[in-house]
């Protein structure tokens, strides 16, 4: 008792259905391409950047942070700055306002002051505030 395998498996491939599946590849690339570039558009024109330079832990009272800000020199942004314990819960947390300057990179040193013995300190976030 022998079957044949046509139908076995659905219909037998056509070129209109292989046309039909690569046209779709195509427009599932260009798509996902689209995406790619405007969430890279997105990340390059962020209008501000941060990055951590270092902290010093000053006893269970406090963390002193050292960040840089990179910004339009004529906006004002406000950065979160967070003192963590050895098990990432957050155990001091400050705004810190970085206002207009003179050069777009400015480096800023906060204190944090913690409710328990901190092991680093770092910025969680900036954004620009509207000024006034």
């Amino acid at each position: 008792m022998s079957q044949s395998t046509v139908g076995r498996y659905g219909p037998a491939p056509t070129a209109r259905r292989h046309r039909a599946a690569i046209a779709a590849a195509w427009i599932g690339g260009a798509l996902a391409l689209a995406l790619v570039v405007w969430l890279g558009i997105g990340i390059v024109q962020d209008p501000v950047k941060w990055s951590d330079v270092g902290f010093s832990v000053k006893g269970a009272e406090r963390v002193d942070v050292t960040f840089e800000v990179t910004k339009d020199p004529e906006s004002t942004v406000e950065c979160m700055v967070h003192a963590l314990n050895r098990g990432y819960a957050e155990v001091g947390v400050i705004r810190v306002t970085a206002g207009p300057a003179t050069t777009q990179t400015v480096r800023h040193t906060v204190t944090v002051a913690t409710q328990e013995l901190a092991v680093t300190g770092l910025v969680d976030s900036c954004e620009v505030v509207a000024a006034g």
